[in-house]
């Protein structure tokens, strides 16, 4: 009997701390919300607006906070785990840091409810689950089930898979009971990542970035298998005349050649030698003669950064692979388009993000590069920008540029992007501001920690 009496006891000790358990680690407020659904739930607006804050732990002993919170068109009832945020103070005797507690809604662990303030009808339930507040898992009502929504930075990678669930069991259900509803309704492989992976990528960035005071913007300018310094136009060596405005003891290098100056850091430590230029110059798109861009390729190179980048990442896999690929034999192009509509300051709007031989739209591109970043972990990404070029009449639309983009998780999950163009760094975000109207096209390179550019 003493011994029938421990096993109990040792039971109900241990079923509690697995009872919020889920395989990504995060706060879950399960437990807490058995209780909630009359006050907080179903309750009408008014009995919800009378309920004061409320914080409770869970099982495991972390803290949620109880909320309303209302919108011009919704009132959202939050359960949120806490956060500790450092800040500084500043007082009369200087300044220290003290913690503070607080209950974010949108940080990973948290749920909300959005419910209609007009008719008071759920809308649907939310769950925040990563690092990034933009990437969450949501559920609308549809009769007597539940359709599950996968959004990642304003795009959805799945919109309306039918649960087989009624909506209400979300009212209590786990993060891991949503993992496991939804493990073969939803494209996790997009959301999921092992932030360990990516060393190569960050070791990259970090030696692009100590080298680029060393570089100067030149148009027209790459180095050859020589490291002579030459035009891309023609090949033809730089006159001493015409170096005489540029900084002596720079690398010059123009868009195109900037981005074959990170494709070379990676080759030359296999092959002893860096690429050439006739090679990446080969047309890889084919229009009628008789067409518009028939007519304006006459007198326009209007490809001539997306054959740079196909035939340059091209280069690279041969290298790799000591095999010569083409580039339409690679598999260098990303032509994934894992989006089929877009949240719009209009609402949701089915959206075309990629066009052949255009490419992607900016518009897509954070919500790309992190579905890249999570399935082709260790893959940074050439790109060319076709946009309006104004420095003829009529304008026209043309692959002019080139940039290169290097997608990552950082250690706490989050999502982390680098961009060099031009011969500096940029943000992803000032990129889609100052690109947001154009289309670049992208092609795939493995990173390597054998790096050495010149």
């Amino acid at each position: 009997m003493k011994k029938l009496l421990c096993l109990i006891t040792a039971i109900c000790l241990v079923v509690p701390f697995f009872a919020d358990y889920n395989r990504l680690g995060i706060p879950d407020s399960s437990e807490i919300r058995k209780g909630l659904e009359e006050r907080w739930f179903t309750a009408p607006l008014s009995e919800v607006r009378a309920n004061q804050p409320e914080i409770r732990a869970n099982n495991n002993g972390q803290k949620f906070q109880i909320r309303l919170e209302e919108s011009e068109t919704t009132f959202n009832v939050f359960v949120s785990p806490r956060a500790l945020i450092k800040v500084n103070v500043y007082s009369d005797k200087g300044m220290y840091t003290e913690e503070q507690e607080l209950y974010p809604g949108d940080v990973a662990g948290s749920w909300v409810l959005i419910r209609d303030k007009r008719t008071g009808k759920p809308l649907r339930i939310r769950y925040y689950f990563v690092k990034n507040s933009e990437v969450f898992i949501q559920f609308t009502p549809q009769g007597k089930i539940a359709l599950a929504d996968l959004v990642i930075f304003g795009n959805y990678a799945a919109r309306g898979v039918p649960t087989g669930m009624s909506f209400e069991k979300f009212y209590t259900a786990s993060f891991e009971d949503v993992m496991t509803i939804t493990e073969t309704k939803l494209p996790w492989n997009y959301v999921l990542v092992d932030p360990q992976v990516y060393h190569s990528m960050k070791q990259m960035c970090a030696v692009i970035h100590e080298k680029l005071p060393e570089i100067y913007y030149v148009q027209d300018a790459m180095y050859d298998e020589n490291h002579e310094l030459v035009h891309i136009s023609n090949g033809k060596k730089f006159e001493k005349a015409e170096m005489t405005d540029f900084p002596k003891e720079k690398l010059l290098l123009s868009s195109a050649g900037f981005v074959k100056w990170i494709a070379d850091g990676l080759v030359e430590p296999i092959s002893g030698g860096v690429l050439k230029r006739e090679p990446l110059i080969k047309e890889t798109v084919s229009v009628k003669d008789n067409g518009r861009q028939g007519v304006l390729s006459q007198k326009y190179d209007l490809f001539f950064a997306l054959n740079w980048v196909r035939n340059l990442a091209s280069a690279v896999v041969s290298v790799y692979s000591g095999k010569t690929y083409m580039f339409n034999q690679s598999g260098v192009d990303v032509k994934l388009n894992p989006f089929a509509s877009s949240i719009t300051e209009k609402g949701v709007a089915n959206t075309v993000t990629f066009v052949e031989n255009s490419g992607h739209t900016v518009a897509v591109l954070n919500s790309l590069l992190y579905v890249l970043a999570a399935t082709e972990p260790g893959t940074l990404y050439l790109g060319a920008i076709r946009g309006t070029d104004r420095t003829v009449s009529p304008e026209i639309m043309a692959f002019n540029e080139c940039v290169a983009f290097f997608p990552y998780f950082q250690d706490d999950g989050g999502f982390a992007c680098t961009v060099f163009m031009n011969g500096r760094e940029m943000t992803l975000e000032n990129f889609c501001y100052y690109y947001a109207d154009d289309f670049v096209y992208l092609t795939r390179v493995k990173s390597s920690e054998r790096f050495f550019p010149q």
